[in-house]
């Protein structure tokens, strides 16, 4: 089967269109070795919920979250990479931390630390799902979070040096609470 035949047509005239076309993430798909179990994790963590599936050629399950979707699919000759990962914001960060620390689901070694402070003052943190993907949880205030979480924090500015670029950049832009992220994430024309 060929595609995009004349693909190269379009690249002239698709470069200016670019800015507009994306409008939200749809969904992200990552490996799983049991599907019941890795559906399990994202129940227990986050409180997806299983949707119903198309059937594919290889098991598949989706899970939603808010208006967006986590797909999950089986295929044998998938590993999964080590620090590539997705991120999720989260109503109430200290209960994903508590329920990560109870089942020993933190990870420390893909980024040096399970949890960090951003210059911009929000926390990361980082656990493995049981087929082993990184899954990075966002929340924008550090400062809110219980004492003994706070205490668990590398801040990344005093790990690595920041030049004045680096203390600019911010996960939650201007109004951003993470009530909002049950909605797509909309690209916003800059007027540039």
């Amino acid at each position: 089967m060929t595609y995009c035949r004349s693909a190269s047509l379009h690249y002239l005239t698709l470069d200016a269109r670019l800015s507009e076309m994306p409008t939200s993430f749809n969904h992200v798909s990552v490996h799983a070795r049991d599907l019941d179990q890795s559906a399990a994790f994202y129940e227990l963590l986050f409180g997806m919920r299983s949707m119903p599936t198309p059937r594919f050629a290889f098991p598949v399950r989706w899970l939603r979250l808010g208006s967006q979707q986590l797909h999950l699919f089986v295929r044998p000759e998938v590993i999964a990479p080590p620090h590539h990962h997705f991120a999720l914001n989260v109503d109430d960060f200290e209960a994903v931390y508590w329920t990560a620390c109870r089942e020993g689901l933190l990870d420390g070694d893909a980024f040096y630390s399970a949890l960090y402070e951003l210059p911009d003052g929000s926390a990361q943190m980082y656990v493995r799902d049981p087929a082993g993907n990184l899954v990075e949880i966002d929340w924008p205030d550090a400062n809110t979070l219980h004492p003994r979480i706070r205490a668990d924090l590398t801040s990344l500015s005093a790990a690595v040096p920041q030049d004045a670029s680096a203390l600019d950049a911010t996960l939650f832009h201007a109004g951003a609470s993470p009530a909002l992220l049950d909605g797509p994430l909309r690209v916003e024309d800059s007027g540039s």
